[in-house]
């Protein structure tokens, strides 16, 4: 029923949208003589922005064409370079880039938003390395038939991308950076690679802003879910996808939720970017404007994801705490971060961030105690919320150098 009272909220929302952006448009085309006069302006920016709060996203393209270096442009070739039920592992490099630049897998995460959300990191991170990217499949489009997907098979992936990645690199290992919740599996998948001795172990691994140890600086994120059983979350934001979706019957926790709960966190401040939007607009700054509508067309593009992998994230990393607890298992196999001692380790944090705190990722580099210190690294961003550490000018000019210097040293 959840589903179904949403995908009727949705269709009904769609027509009110198209509605408010007809009549926008309407209002301020140069063809309307009363276009300049009055309220007029005030009316058709009003529902400008109503329209962009209530349309509907679908998944949103790269749309990564060129990067600058150095005052030079160079094209960049986007590839898609394996094809799974789950998730597609992509490739970005531009005309400037040498084959032996080292290649970095950029781990994004499942938690609601497309891959896309990472395109600023994709971007940034292009200048200098061969860079891949998870792109993760939206589970309500993935057919019943293709069976499950929890923490397990996230990690599988993880392993398969990384010995693709090693395959197109001639046998070099690649490099790999997990952004916010898939600290968590990419930790797991870069101890499992030491344990077996795996050519594709990855010769770094840089963790941003991960859920390692939520128990250090616990947020409102971290007791929402300490707060309540796992079965409460399996009954009460658990969903059967409907029929008119490929995944139809499978179970999952919706996007829309997630998007509705992180809304909710800082809906004062939500509120407040749409009025400074109206503002923008009404000043005729369309730049600013047309700025907050790129970041919420990316921020309320939302996908699902499979019951089984959500469940098991909230039990094993907010509940059990199994990764500090040195209790965690891959298919039964318990999962010793004691043997990585071949992957240098860089633990990325944000001074402001409401949703992995301080120390939470920090505390992966004293949990890996079989590694030499000198191959652990830590940084800090000063003044940075979570989404500063990987997207903005904080991202792009304090954070990406740091990431960059780690890899090229152990390149």
């Amino acid at each position: 029923m959840l589903y179904h009272a949403y995908e009727l909220q949705r269709s009904w929302l769609n027509s009110v949208s198209s509605w408010a952006s007809i009549s926008s448009e309407m209002l301020s085309s140069p063809a309307n003589p009363f276009g300049r006069v009055g309220l007029m302006p005030m009316a058709a920016n009003a529902l400008d922005v109503f329209a962009h709060a209530t349309a509907n996203y679908g998944k949103p393209a790269f749309c990564i064409t060129e990067v600058e270096i150095d005052g030079e442009i160079h094209p960049v070739e986007e590839a898609t370079v394996v094809n799974r039920p789950f998730g597609d592992l992509k490739r970005f490099r531009h005309t400037g880039l040498p084959e032996t630049s080292p290649r970095l897998l950029i781990v994004a995460p499942m938690s609601g938003h497309y891959a896309t959300l990472l395109r600023g990191t994709v971007e940034r991170m292009l200048k200098s390395c061969i860079v891949y990217i998870t792109d993760w499949a939206d589970a309500k489009l993935v057919p019943l038939h293709e069976g499950h997907f929890d923490l397990d098979d996230y990690i599988d992936y993880l392993t398969a991308f990384l010995e693709q990645i090693r395959i197109e690199g001639d046998g070099e290992r690649p490099h790999m950076m997990a952004v916010c919740q898939p600290s968590v599996p990419a930790f797991a998948a870069t101890a499992l690679l030491n344990q077996h001795n795996s050519p594709a172990a990855p010769k770094t691994l840089t963790m941003m802003g991960g859920p390692i140890d939520t128990r250090e600086s616990p947020t409102s994120v971290n007791d929402h879910a300490m707060n309540r059983p796992i079965e409460w979350f399996r009954r009460s934001v658990i969903a059967t996808v409907p029929t008119n979706y490929r995944g139809a019957g499978r179970k999952v926790y919706p996007g829309f939720m997630q998007l509705s709960a992180f809304m909710s966190m800082n809906l004062q401040s939500h509120m407040m970017s749409h009025y400074e939007m109206f503002k923008h607009l009404t000043a005729g700054d369309e730049d600013s404007a047309q700025a907050t509508k790129d970041f919420y067309d990316e921020y309320r593009a939302v996908c699902d994801m499979t019951a089984e992998f959500y469940l098991q994230t909230v039990e094993e990393v907010f509940q059990k705490h199994s990764i500090p607890n040195g209790e965690f298992r891959h298919k039964g196999e318990i999962v010793d971060l004691t043997q990585i001692t071949d992957t240098a380790l860089l633990a990325i944090e944000g001074e402001r961030d409401d949703i992995s705190g301080l120390g939470q990722t920090r505390a992966a580099l004293k949990l890996a105690s079989g590694l030499s210190q000198d191959k652990k690294k830590y940084y800090m961003a000063e003044g940075a919320g979570h989404y500063g550490i990987f997207n903005g000018s904080r991202w792009r000019n304090k954070v990406a150098p740091v990431v960059e210097e780690f890899v090229f040293e152990y390149t």
